[in-house]
């Protein structure tokens, strides 16, 4: 509600487009993210205009004109290339976050991380993230991988059916990205004013 307030009279571009991301909660930058690394055939990491215009529409940012999405991508692209750099792009969008929220957020990513290969899996947050407390779990209706895999799947994209078939299952989600794991909680960081709270808030989820 605060990013929606804010958006109404902001007038800087850049901080437009993170305070409509923001507002559709805090995944906003993480899905426009999973977004545009869908649409990223040849895994080069850039992205020219016409690809930058579709993945906000795609993503349902229909507020921009095409006059304000030419004038984004300008500032995005810095050497006037004609492309821009994902990582670069990634970064500027993120809300700012103080060095003591980013330590607490690689502290916690790498704890879930067991095995140390960057991603988080079903498999890393056995015996870490516990699904005894879950509602479902209790009542028998999931099975611990079910209540892992909600998990993991709050911080994939936003556009599901509300369903998981078996084939689905069979083939879950590879895993949190630590880039996927900051850009959830740079969203989460943003609602959050008080930096003692976040502290206590992500020591108390991850027992750090």
């Amino acid at each position: 509600m605060k990013c929606k307030k804010a958006l109404q009279t902001a007038t800087d571009p850049v901080e437009r487009l993170r305070l409509a991301c923001l507002a559709r909660g805090a995944s906003g930058i993480k899905g426009l993210a999973r977004t545009f690394k869908i649409m990223d055939d040849d895994e080069n990491r850039s992205l020219d205009k016409r690809e930058f215009a579709k993945g906000l529409h795609d993503y349902g940012l229909v507020e921009f004109s095409n006059a304000q999405i030419d004038e984004l991508f300008k500032i995005f692209d810095k050497d006037g290339s004609g492309a821009i750099d994902f990582d670069e792009f990634l970064i500027r969008l993120r809300p700012a976050m103080s060095q003591n929220r980013r330590n607490l957020i690689y502290q916690a990513f790498r704890k879930l991380d067991k095995t140390g290969d960057g991603v988080v899996t079903i498999e890393d947050l056995k015996g870490v993230y516990s699904a005894s407390k879950h509602p479902k779990y209790l009542s028998g209706e999931w099975t611990e991988d079910q209540v892992l895999r909600q998990f993991l799947d709050s911080f994939d994209s936003d556009d599901k059916d509300g369903k998981i078939t078996q084939e689905e299952f069979e083939n879950y989600y590879t895993g949190i990205t630590k880039e996927e794991f900051e850009n959830y909680y740079a969203g989460v960081s943003a609602s959050i004013d008080n930096d003692a709270y976040f502290d206590l808030m992500m020591r108390t989820a991850y027992k750090l």
